[in-house]
């Protein structure tokens, strides 16, 4: 049996990444034998604000110091838009931080974000043209929308479901998203991102909505998780959860 460690750093108030990725995990450890434990450190973060969002990053070192005292094997960074409205190039920058926050410590061991994850995927895809589902404010959905821009993808259409309470986003039904996506253009759509928000539930419909839409579906946390795979060296597999993972793209990191 090959066991992997991995280390998180999540919001505080964040329910959906330590559901999503470790359920991810379980159905390739049912098919490969591998066994993935979970180990999370919190940074404050209640609401979805520009405010709250910058004090989160900035008291992410503490966090991911405290990961690296225990023996991990990668750190994920796990909240998009924390780093992306931060402005261009920041899943680098946010990266760099951390691992200069490791430096002094027992372990340096790779940190890789959601946001990120998101860029190296929809390059990986070679997508273009994207649409985006967020549950933020409208003005935190632009600017990512806009620092996906940044980073070469065009936007064809941006959902904001206007939730800022971090906690009821982590309620929200993923079944909604099927009607949702339903209703999006993805006519010359070279990929459709179902939940950019690692908060918002997304993994019970990806296969369901991307096997209706014949377009890859992809969100943070599918990214997240082919991202935390690569980093640990293993082939980015995982059945039934959308094209992301499907373990054929080629390997594209920044």
């Amino acid at each position: 049996m090959t066991l992997h460690r991995i280390g998180l750093i999540v919001p505080s108030s964040n329910t959906t990444m330590e559901t999503e990725l470790p359920e991810m995990f379980r159905w390739r450890g049912a098919e490969t034998g591998e066994t993935f434990t979970w180990h999370s450190a919190r940074a404050q973060m209640s609401n979805v604000t520009p405010e709250e969002l910058d004090r989160m990053v900035k008291a992410s070192d503490v966090a991911a110091r405290s990961l690296a005292d225990a023996p991990i094997e990668v750190i994920a960074y796990a909240c998009l838009v924390a780093v992306m409205c931060r402005g261009a190039g920041a899943h680098c920058t946010v990266r760099d931080q951390l691992e200069a926050a490791l430096v002094d410590g027992p372990r340096q061991v790779p940190i890789i974000s959601s946001a990120g994850a998101l860029v190296d995927t929809l390059s990986a895809l070679n997508a273009k043209r994207i649409a985006l589902v967020t549950p933020y404010m409208r003005p935190l959905a632009e600017q990512v929308s806009d620092y996906l821009d940044g980073e070469g993808f065009a936007i064809s259409e941006l959902v904001a479901l206007e939730v800022s309470d971090n906690v009821k986003v982590g309620q929200l039904d993923p079944t909604g998203l099927i009607d949702i996506a339903k209703g999006l253009d993805t006519t010359d759509v070279d990929a459709v991102v179902l939940s950019a928000c690692v908060q918002m539930p997304s993994l019970p419909v990806v296969q369901t909505v991307e096997d209706a839409l014949g377009v890859p579906v992809i969100t943070a946390a599918t990214a997240t998780a082919r991202s935390i795979l690569l980093a640990l060296g293993l082939d980015p597999r995982v059945p039934n959860a959308g094209r992301a993972l499907a373990g054929d793209l080629v390997a594209v990191t920044t």
